[in-house]
């Protein structure tokens, strides 16, 4: 009597794990720009690196906590990675800016007089300079609104009108932030970067004694900036 033979063993199949290449090309963009940000003028390819980076990473980090994707942690130090590169970039700009104006207040700014020309008026005592008029503070608001139940992943803005900075993590909105900064000088940068967190849009905007000189809006993950320098220099 012959025995049926058994049905022949079959291994269960093996789901394929979730990938997240969005969050390990956003480490790799904001690992290369950060090496580069610190670099003096090769630095300014690191600009759409960490950008881009910031994006790529923001949009894997989202997709890891869903369930999406894996490698959360690689996504997170995308963000850091690309985050502290735009910081610097936006430093650098600062101080490059700073450098320019201060070499345009070293050149002479009287021309010589023309032979035979007088310097004093008619009484022939010299001409004196009218004093400048004192100037006083610059009342600075930062604002940050959003749509469709929108938050800000990170805030950071300028507080001194140069290089300090200061940032905020997963901010409610809206959100409102006021500087009181010096006035009368050539250079005094306000400035402020946030990112959405992949909901809604981001609108900032910048006042300055109650006006309203900058703004700029981002969808979902994007980054919404605004920045100007509101010294004598820029006006």
């Amino acid at each position: 009597m012959t025995t049926p033979s058994p049905y022949p063993y079959q291994a269960a199949p093996v789901a394929a794990p979730p990938r997240n290449g969005l969050g390990t090309a956003g480490f790799v963009l904001g690992l290369v720009g950060l090496l580069f940000s610190p670099i003096p003028l090769i630095g300014v390819i690191a600009w759409p690196l960490v950008i881009v980076g910031l994006i790529l990473a923001g949009v894997g980090y989202s997709r890891a906590k869903s369930g999406a994707a894996t490698n959360k942690g690689l996504a997170l130090t995308g963000i850091i990675l690309s985050a502290v590169g735009l910081v610097i970039c936006i430093l650098w700009t600062v101080m490059f800016s700073k450098a320019v104006v201060d070499a345009a207040n070293s050149l002479p700014t009287v021309p010589p007089a023309a032979p035979g020309t007088s310097l004093g008026n008619e009484a022939g005592a010299p001409v004196q300079e009218p004093a400048k008029e004192q100037a006083g503070e610059h009342t600075v608001v930062y604002r940050v609104t959003g749509t469709g139940g929108a938050k800000a992943g990170n805030i950071t803005y300028t507080t001194d009108g140069m290089t300090t900075t200061n940032q905020e993590a997963n901010v409610k909105l809206p959100w409102e932030k006021t500087i009181k900064l010096p006035g009368g000088k050539s250079l005094q940068m306000v400035s402020i970067l946030a990112q959405g967190s992949g909901k809604g849009a981001i609108k900032v905007t910048i006042e300055v004694d109650g006006k309203l000189i900058k703004e700029s809006s981002a969808e979902e993950y994007g980054i919404a900036q605004a920045n100007e320098n509101i010294g004598s220099l820029g006006n």
